[in-house]
């Protein structure tokens, strides 16, 4: 069976390198992870994937972005693909943004910058055999 994708989505590619390294690390490799440094770039992945029939496991978007902001791409994601499970990653989210995001998104969580290890395993549950190090 084919690894599912974790999607992150964020602006700063020193957040991104991070947050896939720990990703990889924390999940064993159970997950592909790839990155995308805009909300732009991230729907192309995500149609790239889903076209080439591969199985995502979440998207992960940061909130403050130039261009489209965290709300408004979940929102986006969410009516091409209601099954994902998304999101919020943020040191600046404004509380009236995640507020619409669960709305109209069903917004799985939203995570604090700076994150934990806890904070992934809450918002994705690692399989059975996982085990945190």
């Amino acid at each position: 069976m084919n690894k599912s994708y974790i999607i992150c989505v964020d602006d700063d590619r020193t957040i991104l390198m991070s947050l896939r390294a720990q990703l990889r690390h924390w999940y064993h490799d159970q997950y592909i992870v790839e990155i995308a440094e805009s909300a732009e770039e991230g729907l192309e992945l995500i149609e790239e994937l889903i076209e080439d029939g591969e199985h995502i496991r979440a998207v992960i978007s940061d909130w403050l972005m130039p261009g489209m902001k965290g709300d408004e791409f979940l929102i986006l994601v969410h009516q091409r693909f209601p099954e994902l499970t998304k999101i919020m990653l943020t040191g600046h989210a404004d509380p009236d943004a995640i507020r619409r995001t669960e709305e109209e998104a069903r917004l799985s969580c939203c995570i604090n910058k700076p994150w934990t290890q806890e904070d992934f395993f809450r918002a994705l549950p690692p399989s059975h055999k996982e085990v945190s190090s």
